[in-house]
Order: structure tokens, then C-alpha cells, then sequence
């Protein structure tokens, strides 16, 4: 039992982490972040070994780098695959229900995940916008946040020069984390 708990902390921990940095490396492609900073060096480093390989197999497509989006929700279909098997889970339908099951949950985590990075790089923006303005991290998390502050920033002018877009940036998405939470339980419940 406490071998199956180890095992459980372990790939939730290392491919969890490894398919953060895939996610972000997607992201940091697509929104085409400055390059030549320590952030984009490692985690090119750190994930280059296995995204080069399947690159060969998935072509990117429209700008989109499908091979490193697709192993981020790999990972995410491994840890639940995996987390679900140690605890006992036997499936109840079939092999490929729960197949799609899994699929469509690490797709939901990957989402999730998402909404987690936007949230934290808003909030870490806001706090250094006051302590360091010209933060090396500032063009990195300008790029990830400024699409969504932007829709914010056209609607709601400055109060008394307070840009007041993160703060409602981020209600919005704490309110799409609920409604996440919400789908993740009801497709948990259907497998």
C-alpha cells in the first residue's frame, strides 16, 4: 500500500512538472516569446529530447506545434491512466470508453493547466509591474498576459491610474476553474 502511495506521489509529481513544461513550451511557441531567455533555454533543454523525435512523426500545423501539445496531454492521459490503475480502478465499460474517458480528462487537466498559467503569470505580472518593471520575466509574461488584459484594458478605463484588467482577468478565471471543476466531475462520474 505504501509502495502504490510512493509510486502514486512520483508520476504524479514528475510527469505532472514535465508536462507543465510542455504546455509552457507550447505556449511560448505560440505566442512567440523572446527566445533568449533562461525560461525559454530551459525548457527547450529539458524537453528536447523526447518533442525533436515525435516532431518528425507530427508536423506543426498553422503555427501550432501539434507533436509538443500532444505530449502534454500524453503525460496528463499517463498520470490518470496510471494514478487510476494503482488505486484499484477496473473499468466498467469498454476498453475504449474508457480509453476516451481518460483522453477527455487529460484534455480537461491540459485546460485546467492553462487556466492555472494565466492566472499565476497575471498575478506575478501585477507584483512585479510595482517592484521591478524591467524584471527579465516581464517581455515573457507580457507576451502570455497581454492578449487577455488587452479585452479587459478596451473595456475598463484606468481608475486614478490603477490598471484594474488582472483583477478582472482573474475573476474571469476563477469563474472558468469552476466551471472546469464542474465538467471534470461529470466526465469523471460517466467512466
Amino acid at each position: 500500500m505504501m509502495s502504490s502511495q510512493i509510486l502514486i506521489f512520483l508520476i504524479d509529481t514528475v510527469l505532472g512538472l514535465f508536462s507543465l513544461a510542455l504546455l509552457l513550451r507550447f505556449y511560448m511557441q505560440l505566442l512567440r516569446t523572446p527566445y533568449h531567455n533562461p525560461l525559454s533555454k530551459f525548457l527547450v533543454a529539458i524537453t528536447n529530447f523526447i518533442v525533436l523525435p515525435v516532431r518528425r512523426i507530427i508536423p506543426s500545423w498553422k503555427g501550432f506545434d501539434l507533436a509538443t501539445l500532444i505530449l502534454a496531454w500524453l503525460a496528463q492521459f499517463i498520470i490518470l491512466s496510471g494514478v487510476n490503475l494503482l488505486q484499484g480502478y477496473e473499468p466498467d465499460s469498454s476498453m475504449a470508453s474508457t480509453f476516451f474517458g481518460f483522453g477527455l480528462l487529460a484534455l480537461i487537466e491540459l485546460i485546467r493547466m492553462t487556466l492555472y498559467i494565466i492566472m499565476i503569470m497575471i498575478i506575478v505580472q501585477a507584483v512585479l509591474s510595482w517592484i521591478n518593471p524591467y524584471s527579465p520575466l516581464a517581455p515573457i509574461l507580457d507576451s502570455f498576459t497581454q492578449p487577455i488584459l488587452d479585452i479587459f484594458r478596451r473595456r475598463i478605463p484606468p481608475v486614478a491610474n490603477v490598471d484594474l484588467s488582472p483583477l478582472f482577468a482573474i475573476i474571469l478565471v476563477q469563474l472558468l476553474l469552476m466551471v472546469v471543476a464542474s465538467v471534470q466531475q461529470e466526465i469523471a462520474y460517466m467512466f
